[in-house]
Order: C-alpha cells, then structure tokens, then sequence
C-alpha cells in the first residue's frame, strides 16, 4: 500500500493537551465535542477542554446540565456556575428530550438552538455531525476528530444506529466515547497505525467486521493478532484480544471497528 494510505490514529483527547513554550495549550487534531443523552463519561471535562466546537445532541443537553457539576470539585452553591461554564455552542436535534428549564437556561446564556422536528429519517448524531462537518472550513476537515460522549449503553438500538453512523461518515474521524471503552471505524484499504495511550486505555481491544465480511485482515502488537484472517458475523471476529506493543498496525479488504477498554483514573 501506498504511504499516502496509512492514517494514524492516537486517543490524546484523553490526555491533558500539550502545552507550548509560550504558556498555551496545544491541540494536535480539531476536536468537537457532540454529547447525547446518556450518562456522560467520567472523563468530559476533559474532551470539553480539548474541543473547539461543543454540540448538544437535544436531550444531551439534559446530561450537560446535571452530569458536568459530579465532575468537578466544587461546594453545593458553586453548581450553576459550573453550569453556566460548560455552555454548549450549539443544541441541535428535535427537542423531544430536552427539559424546558435547561433549553431555557443555556438559550439565556446564547447557545443557538436548531429545531429539526421535521426530519424524522435521521438520529440526533447524524444532524450534529453534518451539522459540524458544514461548519468546520474545508481546509480543517482534514485534520476534524469528532468525539461524541454518552454514544455506548442504554437501548441497544440506539447504541447500533450510533455505530451505523460511523458508516454513514466513513471518511470522518469519529470516536464514540462511554466510561468502559471508545469505538471508531478504520476504513477498509488503509494501513491503519494506532498509537496506544497506555496510562488511559487498555489492554482489552477487539476488531470487528461491519458493513460486510472481512476477506483479510492482518495486524501487528496484539497477542493474537490476524494474519490474512477472514472475519465475519458467523464466523470468527477478534474479541478480547490484548494490546501488547505501543503501536498497533492494522489492514484490512474491508471496513472494521476498533474497540479499546478505557482505564479507570483515580
């Protein structure tokens, strides 16, 4: 394959961003930040941090509003000025989760609210994704990391038509983000190099076919890893295999989803 095929993959945003010598943070990708409406991970002030771009998907602004202030220190008539800092830049979907006292609130603050009750063929997640991908300029698409918080667990319908969007934004860098583990989609014909971030993921890691059966695979630096593997549902996929390198290689005829566990911080 090509160089020009190889993409590489790190989980910095998991990671306090850089700071430079002149005293300022920085960010080796663009990041936004889309959240939905499930519990938000342990870790959102951070991806907060690291994002340009912060977008409710309706009823994660619920989350926001009641999750953020259990995230950070604070004494118990401190909340609504936490709350009043972690504003969203954008509430998008059709407003039938969102509680009218938190629209109310973050509109006081100026978050522009986007109804979109008359698009019913497409999830909270889609509309914010094409929502920030129009916003972003073109030439930063290339360098765009869309981390979507809250995307894993309650109804496993939800959580597969999450997973469907990945596909449907095949060539978006998209990362979805719970307390357990983050899910992203390595597109199929690329040399793909993931740089493990050791003190914040691991080592359980799994590689799954999607979309269709994956004909070869082949990678480096897992205890098991595949070596021109056919993978399908029915048949083998690579589950609870181990990281065992800083840098896992990947190639495959076909797309598939890289899952790595997240560490629990004390």
């Amino acid at each position: 394959m090509a160089e020009n095929l190889t993409m590489i993959h790190s989980s910095t945003f998991l990671l306090p961003p850089p700071i430079t010598a002149d005293g300022k943070h920085s960010f080796p990708a663009t990041y936004a930040l889309i959240i939905l409406n499930q519990r938000l991970p342990r870790f959102s002030p951070l991806l907060w941090e690291h994002a340009t771009i912060r977008v409710c998907a309706d009823g994660g602004a619920n989350r926001l509003f009641d999750n953020m202030p259990e995230f950070c220190d604070h004494k118990d008539d401190d909340v609504t000025i936490i709350q009043k800092r972690y504003k969203p830049d954008i509430i998008k979907g059709d407003m039938d989760s969102i509680r009218p006292e938190v629209l109310n609130f973050y509109k006081d603050l100026g978050t522009h609210v986007v109804d979109n009750s008359d698009d019913q063929d497409t999830t909270d997640l889609h509309k914010c994704i094409s929502y920030v991908r129009d916003l972003v300029p073109d030439d930063v698409k290339s360098n765009l990391c869309i981390l979507v918080a809250g995307a894993l667990g309650g109804r496993f319908d939800h959580e597969m038509g999450n997973v469907n969007t990945l596909c449907r934004f095949s060539t978006t860098r998209i990362v979805l983000l719970s307390d357990d583990c983050l899910i992203q989609l390595l597109p199929g014909n690329r040399i793909h190099k993931i740089h493990i971030q050791s003190s914040v993921e691991g080592p359980h890691c799994g590689l799954i076919p999607i979309g269709t059966p994956s004909g070869s695979s082949t990678t480096t630096g897992l205890q098991w890893n595949l070596d021109n593997t056919e993978m399908k549902f029915g048949g083998l996929v690579s589950t609870s295999n181990i990281v065992k390198e800083e840098t896992v290689t990947v190639q495959s005829d076909s797309d598939l989803l890289w899952t790595i566990s997240l560490k629990k911080q004390s």
